[in-house]
């Protein structure tokens, strides 16, 4: 059974930083696809970046500059620094898996909160 792990999110202040992982269990397949996405309260989900196995990358227009998304083959695991943080990135941030199949697998989330 596939398990996508989140950690990192927390309560930091405007300005500050925060790294999330996203490590996955029971993965006996290629990953294509691997992303972070945001839900904020009243909001639909958003994606906020994705990285392709090769390595490319793609963020949300609100990110860039601020946020760096990375992956680990090896460990199937992503992660998500986030710097000079604001209050509208508060969210619950989850992280989402493609296989080369097109099975999407979501982890359970993780609340950032951003104080002000």
């Amino acid at each position: 059974q596939v398990q996508l792990v989140e950690s990192g999110g927390g309560l930091v202040q405007a300005g500050g930083s925060l790294r999330l992982s996203c490590a996955a269990s029971g993965i006996f397949f290629s990953i294509n696809g691997m992303g972070w996405y945001r839900q904020a309260p009243g909001k639909q989900r958003e994606l906020v970046a994705s990285v392709t196995r090769g390595g490319g990358t793609n963020y949300a227009d609100s990110v860039k500059g601020r946020f760096t998304i990375s992956r680990d083959n090896a460990k199937n695991t992503v992660y998500l620094q986030m710097n000079s943080l604001k209050p509208e990135d508060t969210a619950v941030y989850y992280c989402n898996f493609e296989s080369a199949s097109g099975n999407r697998y979501w982890g359970q989330g993780t609340q950032v909160t951003v104080s002000s």
